[in-house]
């Protein structure tokens, strides 16, 4: 159960504009964002933000899924690994690939793109400073651009995943 109440949408009118922009963009209304919708300026910077990392960038889909549910293993984020399961897959991501990101670097299902960015993932991820070896290797992958939002990337979802595990947000219900 998550430690902060949702926002009761049926009592806040003011919020019906930003959540109508929020399932046009994503769909419906995940927990993720009611929990968001406490703060407006919060949500709607939020989606601004992930709009840009997953729908405006050049990085391959497969890219930034794999960099996704490798933070989601790093920092144990459940929901951010169930949720973008299904998008790992569609974007050429194998199940094999999937079960084994966890122990990535003894795997032989990732090729030299792959290990180069989930190594400056890790990086990123687990010790905030990235060594000039691993920041050279992934470089050699990506140009200005591609490395900008890989990195940005890398960073968006470990905002995410740090929101979601802080608040113990709720999973989505699973449908049958």
């Amino acid at each position: 159960m998550a430690r902060i109440a949702y926002p009761d949408l049926e009592t806040k009118p003011e919020l019906k504009e930003l959540t109508a922009q929020i399932i046009a963009e994503r769909g419906k209304l995940h927990n993720l964002y009611k929990m968001l919708l406490n703060s407006p300026p919060i949500a709607q910077g939020w989606l601004n933000l992930l709009t840009a990392v997953r729908q405006k960038s050049l990085l391959s889909g497969k890219v930034r899924e794999l960099v996704i549910m490798r933070i989601a293993v790093i920092n144990k984020a459940e929901y951010e690994f169930i949720s973008h399961t299904p998008h790992a897959l569609k974007e050429g991501i194998t199940q094999a690939q999937i079960n084994d990101i966890e122990h990535w670097s003894k795997s032989t299902l990732f090729d030299a793109v792959d290990r180069s960015v989930l190594a400056y993932t890790d990086s990123m991820t687990c010790d905030v400073h990235v060594p000039q070896a691993i920041f050279d290797d992934v470089n050699k992958h990506f140009d200005a651009r591609g490395m900008t939002e890989l990195t940005a990337t890398i960073a968006t979802y470990n905002l995410v995943s740090r929101f979601l595990e802080a608040l113990e947000i709720d999973p989505e219900p699973t449908s049958k």
